[in-house]
């Protein structure tokens, strides 16, 4: 699953900078950037936070999108607010299958980059958060479904899911809530995967072409370490230091 992430301009920015365009990045930062919550240190996908993707439609200028996928059927206000909890992520297996997902895995695909996400660990009776990030430093690029949904006043509003996959081996220490069916992780894409992520799907072959891109991320390209909490008294909130490594003794040597 992926429920908490953290998220920099500068990484949000990072595909649009490679363009080398100025004036769009300036344009970026003018237009869009007030629309957003960046910088995120720490949200969580329930508060719905608003940040940039990439879509298959506008693959190197950004689009401001809301966390937690609307499906175009929705009918009105109440409808987003019933589903949008239940779409914050999408199981990559079942994409092309789910009425939620299906015209977006087929027909809108995006890109989201992020500084890392974190992942709670279970250990007794208690919780414990992990960031886990990329070992080079690079943006983790997460495949993502996006939805274009039409409010009754004529308004816009562009959402999207993140698309989740089987644990790697690190995943699946961390990854340990004994309520849900096996580890997951996001859908985490190489240079080379994030334009066939967004390739248009005409016929069968493109689809199992994208199908293929849905596999776990090699373990020994992240890092991970615990963080302070993210739920509770103890939250400090989307604060720069949130995602600094805090040591629990009781975990004692449980990873190394």
């Amino acid at each position: 699953m992926c429920y908490d992430i953290k998220a920099n301009l500068e990484t949000q920015l990072k595909r649009a900078r490679q363009r080398g365009d100025a004036s769009a990045v300036e344009e970026i930062m003018e237009r869009l950037i007030p629309y957003t919550d960046l910088p995120i240190y720490h949200a969580s996908g329930f508060s719905h936070p608003e940040l940039l993707i990439y879509t298959d439609e506008s693959p190197d200028f950004p689009t401001v999108a809301t966390w937690g996928l609307v499906p175009h059927w929705v009918k009105d206000d109440a409808g987003v607010r019933k589903i949008w909890n239940n779409t914050l992520n999408a199981r990559g297996e079942t994409i092309f299958e789910k009425p939620s997902f299906r015209y977006a895995a087929e027909h809108n695909r995006c890109l989201i980059y992020l500084d890392g996400f974190y992942e709670h660990h279970h250990y007794g009776k208690n919780t414990y958060p992990y960031f886990i990030y990329r070992k080079d430093g690079k943006p983790i690029v997460l495949a993502g479904l996006w939805s274009e949904w039409r409010h009754d006043n004529g308004g816009i509003m562009n959402t999207f899911t993140i698309v989740t996959t089987e644990g790697n081996p690190m995943m699946a220490r961390i990854h340990n809530n004994p309520k849900l069916k096996g580890p997951r992780m996001p859908l985490i894409l190489t240079e080379e995967e994030e334009d066939k992520w967004l390739a248009p799907i005409n016929d069968d072959l493109d689809e199992t072409a994208v199908k293929e891109l849905i596999r776990p991320f090699p373990e020994e390209e992240l890092a991970s370490h615990t963080v302070a909490k993210l739920r509770g008294k103890e939250y400090a909130g989307n604060v720069e230091e949130i995602s600094e490594e805090v040591v629990y003794p009781e975990l004692n040597t449980l990873f190394n």
